[in-house]
């Protein structure tokens, strides 16, 4: 969406600008990065950078990668007769926002005690099947596999929310849906406070339970859920109505736990600081990702498997982009020569090495859960730091300029006509 890109353009002066000014790569963003005390942080263009620890991301990211010891790495690629490359990007990039004014979730019980979570989007990958049944489950103390997510039904069709769009999901769908299981503790209560005889100022809950403060008297979730269940005959009333006659939100929920929540629609801002070392062999030009550290700020994280995930199929399309990825057009027709798979470089698992992928979260203010998108960070910050690496193995030889894709016949050709 113009992010990776326009992060590469940035990166691509800020290393060039070290190179003319015989600055280090490392210092030049470390000195200019906004100051973790000036955020929040309204930048030029009227963009507010809701929080932040950039300068953190850079040390992170430097001391994980082995930085200060890449002067032997080279010294021994060279001995081999190999360039050997190193490259730092520093990025931010906005998630959330949406069209529709807020995300609306629906929670409803079922006869048999399940709790089926229900949202207006649709899962492509993302891990929502299992990332909102276990936070839901958290809050309410039960286990997993006795929530689950909805999608496409006739109670979603009610909701309104906006889909998968702008890395946007957790922070809006998880934080509505956190709201919507505090709303169900908060209906259970009451029905707690009556089965077990007490004042609702009196009853606490913890780890799936009710108690009578100072007791051991006490009611779980479950119970709750199985002790409150309407009869049978009254489930879904509007199952029962005219045919014609289009059911509510409110027609659509029978137990008394039953819960709608939403959220306004919100901006973050994550960021990250992504090292990336390759080697180029001169005599084929064929380039190899040796080494890749990506230190990212996705705010709160929900389930570190699927965001490691994310982050790594982000790396892969940006690694695509940079080493083959190519619209190749006939000059005299304009038709297009790269228009299927047979021509068009697919980036593959090979391409990359084993990826160090690290936390530095500062929470977001904007949502309930602080958290951050992360399904395009790993293409924002793989794009420049792959190139930097590439240009910096090249630097020796006097090339300071080159540009995507560097596929081993351009990346030869370069390093042919520098050396005659």
């Amino acid at each position: 969406a113009g992010r990776p890109d326009m992060a590469y353009a940035v990166e691509r002066l800020v290393d060039e600008a070290a190179a003319q000014l015989n600055l280090d790569r490392v210092e030049i963003r470390r000195n200019n990065a906004i100051a973790k005390t000036a955020i929040p942080f309204k930048n030029a263009a009227g963009a507010n950078y809701d929080s932040g620890d950039f300068v953190g991301l850079i040390d992170k990211a430097v001391a994980q990668s082995d930085w200060a010891t890449f002067a032997a790495r080279r010294a021994e690629a060279d001995t081999r007769g190999k360039l050997r490359g190193i490259g730092l990007a520093l990025f931010l990039e906005p998630s959330g926002g949406g069209a529709a004014p807020k995300d609306q979730v629906a929670l409803r019980i079922t006869a048999d005690g399940k709790v089926l979570l229900h949202a207006a989007t649709q899962n492509h990958g993302q891990g929502h099947e299992t990332i909102y049944p276990a936070l839901v489950a958290q809050v309410l103390g039960l286990p997993p596999e006795q929530v689950e997510l909805r999608t496409g039904d006739m109670i979603v069709n009610l909701l309104t929310g906006n889909g998968v769009v702008g890395s946007r999901s957790t922070q809006q769908y998880g934080s509505a849906f956190k709201l919507g299981a505090l709303e169900v503790v908060k209906k259970g209560t009451l029905l707690a406070a009556s089965l077990l005889e007490a004042a609702p100022a009196d009853i606490e809950f913890n780890d799936g339970a009710y108690r009578v403060k100072g007791t051991d008297h006490q009611i779980t979730m479950a119970q709750l859920i199985t002790r409150t269940m309407p009869a049978l005959e009254a489930l879904h009333p509007a199952a029962q109505r005219d045919a014609n006659t289009n059911p509510t939100l409110q027609d659509l929920a029978w137990h008394p736990l039953d819960a709608e929540a939403e959220t306004p629609i919100s901006r973050a801002f994550p960021s990250g600081a992504h090292i990336a070392e390759v080697e180029i062999d001169p005599a084929t030009g064929h380039a190899s990702i040796e080494r890749y550290v990506a230190v990212d700020d996705s705010g709160t994280v929900l389930n570190h498997t699927l965001l490691d995930g994310q982050i790594h199929g982000g790396i892969a399309q940006g690694a695509g982009q940079v080493f083959g990825e190519h619209g190749a057009y006939d000059r005299e027709s304009g038709q297009l020569l790269s228009g299927s798979f047979m021509d068009y470089t697919m980036p593959r698992a090979g391409l990359l090495p084993s990826i160090k992928t690290l936390d530095h979260p500062t929470l977001s203010p904007t949502n309930f859960l602080g958290a951050k998108g992360a399904g395009e960070a790993g293409t924002t910050g793989s794009l420049p730091a792959l190139m930097n690496a590439i240009v910096d193995a090249m630097r020796p030889l006097g090339v300071a300029q080159f540009d995507m894709p560097a596929t081993p016949a351009r990346v030869w050709r370069v390093i042919a006509d520098q050396q005659g």
